[in-house]
């Protein structure tokens, strides 16, 4: 196969030069310093090679961070200039975000503007969604609290470092009055990412009392721009790699390999605490919920696989759907729920959140109160609402709140280096949370059927219950 033909000579050639340069470095190895430095660009060289046959943008990113980080240490003078490429590719992510937020928000409430129908449920998925995403925030901020990952990070004060001081003095009034827009497009120009996530929830609770005919319009054309966001979402992060490349390269010239480290560990961070968040949160309530364990465990794997190999719930949305009808949930609940949950049932998505921008302010050698990180979680919560189909786009969102929280950019860029190696496991656990909503919100209607075996039994039954708009995806 070609692909492994060129793979174990490039992982090959890349150990080979990471023990020269471990071997030379500690003195255990006698050679001249030119050898491991033309053993890594080599190796580097092959993996350039590898990744332009395998067409990955994941790969890309992490080849252009092996890069950037080696031009960083050999060249720090000339790394520095880089940092142009880490700019250009942050104004072209924050020119996404008011849109896609906006479009997101007003299709995910305005979309089920027929929740009347389905009342009792929807009252119930939306309180249940809310309980889980907040035992998530939680986790989130008790493990980025415990380990620090962030802290220790060498950098030269900001401005920016300065304004959050400022900010940080604010008022509980002046926190609430900057909560509610006076002009949306102001908010939008300086990037205040909660207020205009207030207006799109205003916007679409009204949209969401007119008329069909005058809804109709509206909800297609926001419906029409979530889709264009995303799409513009996707074609930005084709140069992610540069951006990446550039950041990392910035970053290693100017502070050497300490924040690689921290990312690793912010790494490691992220992985316990969505373990804990299943075994703590999840598992308690399948079992309150009185879930056959075994049979959900086998109905998920697949569409928990998709989701963690694709890093995007939405590939994973159709077979996620039939796996809870092939174990007794209806179809009518299964419509509603998974959809729905899409956009307010977020749980690995909402602990990511809260433990990178409490990383962000602890690499920026800021303290933030408990009740500083709870608004600024809060925010990224409201703001992650319908973005679960787009790879990679927590990090539109993270990017957004930074910013509106006057918080340096510049470590957002360290966790992008391994963002994608997050956004596998967050992804996965955003299906499962789903699935197990969709079963728990049944047996809460009484209508999920134990042992059941069939296929299609439950179609019929509920055909005529289900709405267009429950459909919604």
């Amino acid at each position: 196969m070609k692909l492994t033909r060129v793979a174990v000579p490039a992982l090959g050639l890349l150990l080979l030069a990471a023990l020269l340069t471990a071997l030379s470095h500690y003195g255990v190895l006698a050679v001249p310093a030119a050898v491991p430095l033309a053993a890594r660009w080599i190796a580097l060289a092959a993996m350039v090679v590898w990744a332009s046959q395998r067409r990955s943008l994941t790969f890309w990113i992490v080849v252009s961070m092996l890069v950037g980080a080696e031009v960083g240490a050999d060249f720090p003078e000339t790394a520095q200039k880089f940092k142009v490429l880490s700019d250009v590719f942050l104004r072209l992510v924050k020119t996404i975000i008011a849109p896609l937020v906006f479009a997101t928000l007003v299709v995910g409430i305005a979309g089920h503007a027929d929740l009347k129908k389905v009342g009792r449920m929807g009252v119930k998925a939306l309180v249940y969604f809310e309980i889980v995403t907040t035992f998530a925030l939680f986790i989130g901020l008790a493990a980025i609290n415990l380990t620090r990952a962030g802290a220790g990070i060498k950098q030269v004060p900001t401005d920016a470092a300065a304004d959050k001081l400022q900010t940080v003095e604010q008022t509980t009034s002046d926190i609430i009055l900057h909560i509610f827009p006076e002009n949306i497009a102001k908010s939008v120009s300086e990037g205040q990412v909660l207020q205009v996530v207030v207006f799109a929830i205003i916007f679409a609770i009204g949209l969401a009392m007119v008329p069909g005919k005058h809804r109709r319009p509206m909800l297609e054309w926001s419906e029409s721009l979530s889709e264009v966001m995303f799409k513009f979402t996707n074609v930005v992060m084709f140069f992610a790699p540069l951006g990446v490349g550039g950041a990392i390269a910035y970053t290693v010239g100017k502070m050497g390999f300490a924040p690689l480290l921290n990312a690793f560990q912010l790494l490691l961070t992220l992985y316990a605490a969505l373990i804990a968040f299943v075994l703590l949160v999840l598992l308690p309530m399948a079992l309150i919920a009185r879930v056959p364990i075994k049979r959900f465990v086998q109905a998920i794997a697949e569409p928990v696989s998709i989701a963690f190999a694709t890093t995007s719930s939405e590939a994973a949305l159709p077979r996620a759907m039939e796996a809870m009808e092939s174990i007794g949930v209806p179809r009518r609940v299964v419509a509603f729920v998974m959809p729905t949950g899409y956009s307010f049932n977020l749980d690995g998505t909402t602990l990511y959140l809260s433990l990178a921008a409490v990383f962000v302010a602890q690499a920026a050698g800021i303290d933030l109160t408990i009740g500083q990180q709870l608004v600024m979680v809060f925010t990224l919560m409201l703001t992650s609402k319908g973005v679960a189909g787009v790879p990679r786009a927590s990090l539109v969102i993270l990017l957004a709140t930074v910013a509106s929280f006057n918080l340096p950019s510049w470590p957002v860029f360290i966790i992008l280096g391994i963002d994608a190696l997050m956004d596998m496991a967050r992804t996965a656990v955003n299906v499962l949370g789903n699935c197990l909503a969709t079963v728990v919100v049944a047996r809460w209607e009484g209508e999920f059927v134990d042992n059941y075996h069939g296929e299609n039994v439950l179609e019929t039954e509920v055909q005529s219950d289900i709405a267009p708009a429950e459909m919604h995806s």
